[in-house]
């Protein structure tokens, strides 16, 4: 068998295709709004790039990624990055969340979440054994922390969150006691209400009330999320059919392209439309987790149910938002979203997810009688 043959049944193409189609999908909802859609051009181009990225991460052996130094060296980068932004960053949208290199931009959270996942990979893969003491909560919980403070200050809401929901899926799925959690959770949830009670100013109070409940303020801070409750009510059954989105047209859904773009979209697609994209979400989700079952080690496993996780919180907290029972906080649809950096990092993940699945059939056969992790 030839080596292009051989590389080509190693590639998941169901999984490749099912994160086309998301991206054709994105690419469709922001041609529609314009002969010349600035936005629709350059997303072209940075998939066409992402795709390039796939083949090129399918190409490499990332055993070399459980390695403490590698780890450690991502882990400060990765920090690094963020913590810069405070100093060199660009404010977008009120956040500093990004360099502006001129031709283009880079938002280190992107790969940041794929770090964190790397890095909890490899802790979780390394414990297995003990994993059950509490001390690994709060050392787990610590890398994740300072990825969340860095986030959350920028302020980046949905990349915080997106960072703690990483962090507590791979937890779970590690095998950490769930009492330990609970008690943790059941702290937390102490503390806010003191501090509820006791501290915050009325302010305050209704600052958080108008995030988790954004409709109680429709002409101020929930007017967002009103306009694309009501944008994705009126794609109804079928949609209005494409370019004929008249709340993005008419610019009533601010937005559209980035984080409204799941409401754009279904308002020129409608339920039908929706639930073809949801099915695509989960062909791709389904693949992923058949990576992670089939993982050549601990590290390939957990690596695998980390990068569904850096997809899946995203996709619920953005569709959550846009139909209104989630708070809105600026997160972007994975593959449908306007933004380079996402995309890039999105089709690293899956590229990587190929990488290992080149190998695990070799790996399998060297460890059967021994340590599977380092």
């Amino acid at each position: 068998m030839s080596p292009l043959a051989s590389f080509s049944r190693s590639v998941n193409w169901l999984m490749l295709g099912a994160a086309g189609l998301l991206v054709m999908a994105g690419l469709v909802t922001m041609n529609s709004f314009g002969p010349s859609n600035v936005f629709f051009q350059q997303q072209l181009v940075w998939f066409l790039i992402s795709i390039a990225v796939f083949f090129g991460a399918s190409l490499v052996d990332w055993r070399f990624l459980r390695t403490t130094p590698v780890v450690v060296t991502i882990f400060i980068a990765s920090v690094v990055s963020l913590a810069l932004l405070f100093g060199l960053g660009t404010i977008t949208m009120g956040a500093m969340s990004r360099f502006d290199l001129g031709v283009f931009f880079i938002q280190p959270s992107d790969p940041a979440k794929l770090a964190l996942v790397i890095i909890l990979a490899k802790y979780f893969s390394r414990r297995h054994v003990e994993i059950a003491h509490a001390r690994h909560i709060f050392v787990s919980g610590a890398y994740a922390f300072i990825f969340f403070i860095l986030l959350f200050v920028q302020p980046d809401f949905g990349g915080a969150i997106v960072a703690f929901g990483i962090w507590l899926g791979m937890t779970l799925v590690s095998g950490l006691s769930r009492k330990h959690l609970a008690i943790i959770f059941i702290t937390g949830a102490v503390a806010f209400g003191a501090l509820w009670g006791f501290v915050f100013q009325d302010y305050q109070k209704d600052r958080i009330r108008t995030f988790v409940s954004p409709l109680t303020d429709i002409q101020g801070a929930g007017y967002n999320a009103y306009q694309s409750m009501v944008t994705v009510g009126a794609g109804q059954m079928l949609g209005r059919g494409i370019g004929f989105g008249t709340q993005s047209r008419l610019k009533f859904l601010p937005e559209y392209e980035t984080d409204f773009i799941f409401a754009a979209f279904a308002e020129e697609w409608g339920f039908v439309g929706v639930l073809i994209l949801l099915l695509c979400f989960f062909v791709l989700f389904t693949c992923i987790l058949r990576e992670a079952r089939r993982g050549a080690t601990n590290f390939e496993t957990l690596f695998a149910v980390g990068v569904a996780l850096m997809l899946a919180v995203p996709s619920i907290i953005h569709i959550g938002m846009n139909v209104g029972v989630m708070p809105v906080t600026g997160t972007v649809l994975p593959f449908v979203s306007y933004g380079g950096s996402h995309l890039v990092v999105e089709f690293l993940a899956l590229g990587m997810l190929n990488g290992m699945r080149r190998y695990r059939r070799a790996a399998h056969r060297e460890e059967l009688g021994g340590e599977v992790v380092m």
